[in-house]
């Protein structure tokens, strides 16, 4: 079944895409979270607005990504946990973890665009944030140990 793209969908396409997919994935997963339309000779014309109206969207969306990652790179996080005598976490530091050290520097981003390397020992770490597509930021993470 051919459907036009009203949402991203991860792994599928991007808004204002046309694609093919099974029509039971159509049917009961996209039209009904309102992500997709059905392409018919009768929305033809809606989907060349969709489509012009994505693009508009997209390149608003790219521009906002690319100012936000240069405000992240100019952050830099640091997080103290618990660790052993040779610098060991008894713990490990995650991306959610690190998602709550952005807000409380005031960034709201979703604990799945952050990718942390594994983390099992105290020193300093790059962490990758991806805020669109083909953007990311690096941003500079210190883990301590603690005092206690």
């Amino acid at each position: 079944m051919e459907i036009l793209l009203i949402e991203n969908v991860p792994h599928l396409g991007a808004r204002g895409d046309v694609v093919n997919v099974k029509d039971g994935y159509a049917r009961n997963f996209l039209m009904p979270r309102k992500m997709a339309l059905p392409v018919t000779a009768g929305n033809k014309r809606q989907i060349e607005l969709e489509k012009l109206r994505a693009e508009k969207l997209r390149a608003k969306e790219l521009a906002d990504a690319k100012s936000l990652a240069e405000k992240l790179e100019a952050v830099s996080l640091s997080v103290a946990r618990k660790a052993g005598e040779q610098g060991h976490l008894f713990g490990s530091v995650t991306n959610g973890d690190v998602a709550d050290l952005f807000k409380a520097k005031g960034f709201t981003l979703d604990r799945r665009d952050i990718t942390v390397p594994h983390i099992k020992d105290t020193g300093t770490y790059t962490v990758d944030v991806r805020l669109y597509s083909g953007v990311h930021a690096k941003v500079s993470l210190e883990v301590t140990a603690s005092a206690e």
